[in-house]
């Protein structure tokens, strides 16, 4: 029986994933979306689109599939599925694995300050007027509304709808990845003098905190929040190989 797997995504790394996966062969794979993004990247694989309505709700899609594997390679910062879905592979009897791509680290001249919050960020960021680059999703933006006094630059995926309650704002619409020598210009151009970030890891962001380090702009850096304790893997290879390891190929088993 062709094995069944339901692979979170919403990352770069799920859907390298589910293609290498296609392209080999011997899986049923399906590459479920939260559907956030208003215009998501086309995907190598079937794609479900919304949530399941809780742990609750992901336990009964796996049974009902009978999926055979569950992998979660949602964002680093999305803790609450993470945490539905080590729930609901528990309860369906179901394996769970986690890509999670290590965060950054880091290294000298890095001005970095590390917070848990928006708002935390926004007490870092300190009553002087600034101009700050804010690189969050729409959900963590709405604590920055208190400091008005600063002029923001949010970059985003979609929209910002509705726009910041705050006199001093300009929006750009883009998805990485970024080029570090396009970081610089666009830092220096726009006289930006911090960051405001999530330690998302990779490299397809990682353009801008290189850049910060070479300008000398202070970065606001929101710490990773607790995910639940599952096998796991840091990077495609070695999911791959975790999963050759449950389902060998044909070759590594001398077929």
């Amino acid at each position: 029986m062709t094995p069944r797997i339901l692979i979170l995504g919403g990352t770069t790394e799920a859907r390298q994933l589910a293609g290498r996966l296609a392209a080999r062969g011997g899986f049923d794979i399906t590459l479920s979306l939260a559907g956030r993004t208003e215009n998501p990247v086309a995907q190598p694989v079937p794609v479900r689109v919304g949530g399941f309505g809780g742990a609750n709700g992901l336990a009964g899609y796996l049974g009902a599939e009978a999926i055979d594997l569950l992998i979660d390679a949602t964002h680093p910062y999305a803790a609450r599925i993470s945490a539905n879905a080590a729930k609901a592979a528990a309860m369906a009897g179901v394996d769970i694995l986690a890509l999670r791509r290590p965060g950054w680290e880091p290294v000298e001249s890095d001005r970095w300050t590390l917070v848990d919050s928006g708002e935390e960020a926004v007490g870092a960021l300190g009553t002087e007027p600034k101009r700050v680059f804010l690189a969050l999703g729409r959900q963590e933006l709405l604590p920055f509304e208190t400091a008005p006094q600063h002029a923001y630059v949010i970059r985003s995926v979609d929209p910002v709808e509705p726009p910041l309650a705050v006199p001093n704002a300009r929006y750009i619409l883009a998805r990485g990845p970024f080029a570090e020598a396009d970081e610089a210009a666009l830092l220096a151009e726009l006289g930006i003098e911090v960051i405001v970030a999530k330690n998302s890891g990779g490299s397809a962001t990682y353009g801008k905190i290189n850049a910060a380090r070479a300008l000398g702009i202070a970065v606001i850096l929101f710490r990773r929040p607790a995910l639940p304790e599952v096998p796991d893997a840091a990077s495609v290879a070695g999911m791959l190989d975790l999963i050759d390891h449950r389902w060998p190929t044909a070759e590594k088993r001398g077929v």
